[in-house]
């Protein structure tokens, strides 16, 4: 339950799987608790399978979310379809529970925007690159929102995903005044990694909390252990329910550890103390809800191999798919800035239509040629 001591991490979970505190009502339909241990296995999988394909440079720069899984997980499993998720690079794990396929995900990964704009999006937005935009955009969603709610219906709700080094930036103050000032129905979970990029939190800003932040704006905010997955059920779906009911906008700061890299072009162990990084191995999520289910009996051995080898087949058919996408056409390039395209725009594309058409040619023309030649 969420209490009003903003000092206060919420816990229910330690790093072992025992409880630290009564467990929610919630907890006894087991079937909550299966689902999100077999979604967060099978997006660590989904994270693995995208940094192997940078490896291999099969794909861009891509940021892992390992140890990361709960956060993102716990959040889209809690929205409804009609909500809006304003989702940031990290949040693979839920997209896949939002619907996206892998192999969008795959696809945005590999260069193609494409990967953002199938019908399973709908009205979610894309993945956030740039630090701390998407706080405004969730912001002006939610102002949507509470515009066009019809009195007497539920109020949809927007959640905004974001990283600790997105809260050192202005967007993020300006969006938490807007959604303060105006009451939206918004949620901002901060996913409190410990890094922005090289820069440790403990330098990263002087104030002792991340979600304290929220309390200049006049909202409620709250920090939870982001590797309980327990834990964010309860501190989420309050939050989402307040928005719901047309209270206003919630701050949570959900601490958890990034296990990786920041990103494929990153080298963390630059900068970064090994020993630490072996303390947050052992407190992460998913080892976490293991050892909680295994000693309810609600999981074993077995049941990890049929789920492993379910979401490797997902994983094959989806990389497949990403890998089997015709390239866009060279008209992509031109046709999506204007409404009505300038005529030096048209120019330029005639032109690159014209170059590509004799690329073309050429190529088949060599193929023909070494084809005789043998």
């Amino acid at each position: 339950m969420i209490t009003d001591d903003q000092s206060a991490v919420v816990q229910f979970l330690d790093a072992e799987g025992g409880a630290v505190q009564n467990l929610p009502e919630w907890v006894n339909d087991q079937t909550t608790l299966i689902d999100y241990y077999q979604a967060m296995v099978t997006a660590r999988l989904s994270d693995q399978k995208a940094v192997a394909l940078q490896r291999t440079g099969k794909m861009g720069t891509y940021p892992s979310c390992l140890g990361q899984e709960a956060i993102s997980l716990v959040c889209a499993a809690l929205l409804r379809q009609d909500d809006v998720l304003i989702p940031y690079y990290r949040d693979l794990p839920g997209l896949l529970r939002r619907g996206i396929p892998l192999s969008d995900v795959l696809l945005y990964w590999g260069g193609d925007e494409r990967g953002s704009a199938s019908n399973a999006w709908g009205q979610d937005l894309p993945n956030c690159v740039p630090i701390a935009t998407q706080a405004g955009h969730a912001a002006g969603v939610a102002t949507a929102i509470r515009i066009r709610h019809d009195a007497g219906d539920p109020m949809r709700v927007a959640l905004c995903a974001l990283g600790d080094g997105a809260t050192s930036k202005g967007d993020f103050a300006e969006a938490l005044n807007l959604a303060g000032a105006w009451q939206l129905p918004v949620v901002y979970i901060i996913n409190n990694n410990q890094w922005a990029i090289s820069v440790p939190r403990a330098i990263q800003s002087g104030a002792p909390t991340l979600a304290q932040k929220g309390v200049a704006a006049g909202l409620p905010s709250f920090q939870v252990d982001g590797n309980d997955v327990i834990a964010l059920h309860e501190v989420i779906s309050a939050a989402i329910d307040r928005a719901r009911q047309g209270k206003g906008a919630t701050v949570i700061e959900a601490i958890s550890y990034r296990l990786s890299d920041h990103t494929t072009a990153d080298d963390a162990s630059r900068y970064r103390n090994s020993d630490e990084l072996q303390e947050a191995w052992q407190k992460e999520p998913i080892k976490r809800l293991r050892h909680f289910l295994h000693q309810r009996g609600l999981w074993d051995e077995n049941k990890e191999q049929v789920l492993k080898e379910q979401a490797e087949r997902m994983i094959k058919k989806a990389v497949q798919t990403y890998l089997n996408t015709p390239l866009p056409t060279i008209a992509d390039l031109f046709d999506y800035h204007y409404a009505n395209t300038p005529d030096q725009l048209e120019e330029q594309k005639r032109d690159a239509l014209n170059r590509e058409e004799l690329r073309q040619k050429m190529q088949h023309n060599e193929a023909v040629g070494g084809h005789q030649h043998d």
